[in-house]
């Protein structure tokens, strides 16, 4: 046997429990079960690392019970273990609720996997209003806007925003208790999560501005807001100030890249 064939017997033989043939003896079948469970040990931390609000909103024993049926699901594919985790809240959404208690919790992964994606996006340099206000009064029709790369928008079903706010702020290590949370109610919306300043920031969008969003990601030009905005609001006089207020909010908050 080849030592690449050997090499990929002893991966299969840690990562899904294949029993490699002919190369064990005593001492390295004792060791083999010690690489098993530290592959399945840093992979269950490496997603307690990306997922730090569900870990604890789930407690201990709770997650650890996710994490080693979500290894054994979905074992890593990725050379990094930065992005492993990546389709835990669709896991999630199919489990029972032996290992999902509350369907709200996919929410809560959901937003913890947007905010460590939007904090380990590419830079970009931003647009600014200088830039904009260099156009010509023809410009504007055809003007298409460009998302920063840190930019995610991502639909949730509960309003999980206050619930996870506290859990990221507790602090488990101070000794205090595990803030008093309510089930988060049912509520279909879009979260906005984005970087600023190296730091993530995130908040509920409203119907309007997340249609509008829709459209720059689509890369729709500004006539086109201007029209999505109109039906949105029922007032064709009411769509330009709409979204030029909305263009000067994304200006602030660091949405916009140059293109």
């Amino acid at each position: 046997m080849t030592l690449a064939a050997q090499q990929h017997m002893l991966a299969a033989a840690i990562r899904d429990g294949a029993e490699p043939q002919g190369l064990l003896t005593a001492d390295s079948a004792r060791g083999l079960a010690v690489y098993r469970h530290a592959y399945r040990a840093r992979l269950a931390q490496a997603l307690a690392d990306n997922f730090t609000v569900l870990a604890r909103a789930l407690g201990d024993d709770g997650f650890d019970a996710l994490a080693q049926a979500y290894i054994a699901a979905r074992p890593s594919r990725q050379p990094s273990i930065r992005w492993f985790g990546d389709g835990l809240a669709g896991f999630m959404a199919a489990a029972g609720d032996d290992l999902v208690p509350h369907a709200s919790l996919v929410d809560v992964a959901r937003m913890d996997w947007a905010l460590r994606g939007a904090f380990d996006a590419a830079d970009a340099p931003l647009l600014d209003a200088a830039t904009l206000a260099a156009l010509g009064a023809d410009d504007w029709a055809g003007l298409v806007l460009h998302l920063h790369p840190s930019v995610q928008r991502v639909p949730l079903a509960h309003a999980v925003e206050p619930a996870w706010k506290l859990l990221r702020e507790w602090d488990p290590d101070a000794g205090t208790p595990s803030p008093e949370v309510d089930a988060p109610a049912p509520h279909a919306h879009t979260l906005l999560a984005w970087r600023q300043a190296d730091g993530t920031r995130w908040r509920a969008l409203e119907p309007l501005e997340d249609a509008l969003l829709a459209e720059v990601a689509q890369g729709a030009p500004f006539a086109r807001l201007c029209e999505r905005a109109a039906a949105e609001l029922g007032d064709p006089d009411a769509a330009a100030p709409a979204v030029v207020g909305l263009l000067q909010r994304w200006l602030a908050d660091g949405l916009l890249r140059q293109p």
